[in-house]
């Protein structure tokens, strides 16, 4: 139990200084934050809404991930290095490719929802 504590003391660790310094991160929270009450009026089902706020959740999830990558990166070191780079680069593509994902995903509900067909 004491593992599981520390687990999630580290975790709003993260979550404070991600809140406080990243503005991507605080432009996705304020988006899931909007993204709730939307959502349930979007999503046509149970299963559709999971999906829509679920795939807010991945986003936040990559751009965690991205986050962890350039500040381990950075630590090792600030100077220009191919692979640094490309580490970098990967970890803002994943951001990006969680990004269409979501966009997809709204657009789909959307539409499901003013068609009133499921797509």
């Amino acid at each position: 139990m004491a593992r599981l504590i520390k687990a999630f003391q580290n975790s709003m660790r993260a979550a404070h200084f991600l809140i406080r310094r990243e503005r991507a991160f605080q432009q996705e929270i304020a988006m899931l934050v909007l993204a709730l009450p939307a959502g349930w009026f979007i999503a046509t089902s149970w299963r559709g809404y999971a999906l829509l706020i679920g795939s807010i959740l991945v986003l936040l999830m990559v751009e965690v991930l991205n986050t962890g990558i350039e500040a381990a990166c950075d630590a090792f070191s600030r100077e220009f290095n191919v692979d640094i780079q490309l580490a970098k680069d990967c970890g803002s593509l994943a951001v990006l490719v969680s990004v269409l994902l979501a966009a997809g995903v709204w657009v789909i509900a959307i539409i499901e929802r003013l068609s009133g067909l499921a797509v």
